[in-house]
């Protein structure tokens, strides 16, 4: 196996993900899913498991949705992938396509969607997947990777209401065919998504008849093993690797992404390859001004999902928690922050909290104190704030 930072994995390099996914597919028996995790995670990763190792007669549909920008873009999307499954078992899409003449005047073409069906997206979606349901007995699951990057996009394109019309309406397709799952992920947290159509006056909660599963990052063992078999891979080699493979394991919290770009980093450096060494070459990324490991996303993002005064203590909590070595009660923390900016209120600083631990910077113990979440962001967040 050779190191890949940031490119797709096989199914079968895809180390520790085995019990993961079967769990996810005994979820999936019964209800759709919304996967949660940190970017670089591996969600995308095990989407591509998913469908890999599905079950005999599940049909599964695997597509990123970053690029979509509108509800008829997303189901122009959904009639791609649908009839690429419909030519092959010599079925149509004979709903949609009816309609399609109806409202257009004319035979879907290229499959490109005129804007004079931008009114009838959502006839057009429903008869989309009824026209997939019937050529087909048993388990459809769409896999639908970028979600909230597409209701971001959505939102900038078209406004609140057309976000939350699509998440309506999936929730109500989802309801009127049992056989029916999908699985929704993404580099954002679907809930910032929802929290930003809330506060513009949505009410609804489209996605509570869904399971909402969070992705661990490996645990220790699992990534020595990944470290391991790229060390192999790369033909890289140390007195005592397994010692090293675990050292870079737990620097980078266990992280897939991080472990593929230290071992693609040892295959450049051409210098001393001893603990010491290792532990300068992730400072050094760390400190990276090109920022190849992407970490500026970590503050970057803050202006977009937290409104100006939650940004404020968002940043004051994390700046006190990185100088924290070990997790704290909320009274400790409230007194740090109160050294920071001027505050007295308890309760803001609780809901900007459950806010940064639903965003994975932070999490709770169960004695209830609070610590960075990763340890390696904790590192990035004392080195970038200074």
């Amino acid at each position: 196996m050779k190191a890949n930072p940031g490119g797709l994995i096989a199914p079968a390099d895809a180390v520790g993900r085995d019990e993961f996914v079967r769990g996810l597919w005994r979820s999936l028996e019964r209800q759709s899913l919304v996967l949660t995790a940190e970017r670089r995670i591996g969600k995308t990763t095990i989407l591509i498991k998913l469908k890999a190792e599905a079950p005999r007669g599940v049909l599964c549909i695997h597509r990123d949705l970053e690029s979509v920008r509108t509800p008829l873009e997303f189901v122009e999307t959904v009639f791609r992938d649908v009839e690429s499954h419909l030519t092959r078992v010599r079925r149509t899409a004979a709903r949609t396509r009816r309609l399609f003449s109806n409202v257009a005047g004319a035979e879907i073409g290229e499959i490109k969607f005129p804007d004079s069906l931008a009114a009838h997206w959502k006839d057009l979606l429903t008869r989309t997947i009824e026209d997939l349901l019937e050529s087909k007995e048993g388990r459809v699951v769409f896999l639908w990777d970028e979600i909230p990057m597409m209701l971001d996009n959505i939102k900038k394109t078209l406004g609140v209401a057309a976000c939350m019309e699509l998440l309506d309406t999936l929730r109500s397709i989802r309801q009127a065919h049992p056989p029916l799952r999908m699985v929704f992920t993404g580099s954002i947290s679907l809930h910032n998504a929802i929290i930003a159509l809330r506060r513009a006056g949505y009410s609804n909660d489209p996605t509570n008849d869904m399971d909402t599963i969070d992705v661990p990052p490996l645990e220790i063992q699992q990534a020595t093993t990944l470290a391991l078999k790229l060390f192999e891979g790369e033909a890289l080699l140390f007195d005592e690797p397994e010692l090293v493979a675990r050292v870079i394991a737990k620097s980078v919290d266990g992280i897939p992404y991080f472990i593929h770009h230290v071992v693609e980093s040892l295959v450049w450096s051409a210098g001393d390859r001893s603990l010491s060494a290792v532990d300068d070459l992730i400072t050094a990324c760390l400190t990276d001004p090109a920022d190849r490991w992407h970490l500026a996303h970590y503050r970057e993002r803050m202006e977009a999902y937290y409104e100006p005064r939650e940004r404020v203590l968002a940043l004051a909590l994390l700046d006190a928690l990185a100088l924290t070595d070990k997790p704290i009660p909320f009274d400790r923390l409230f007194n740090l922050l109160k050294a920071r900016i001027r505050t007295d209120a308890h309760e803001p600083v609780r809901e900007t909290l459950l806010s940064l631990i639903r965003d994975h910077y932070v999490m709770q113990s169960v004695e209830g104190r609070y610590s960075f979440r990763f340890s390696l962001i904790r590192r990035w967040w004392r080195l970038n704030r200074g």
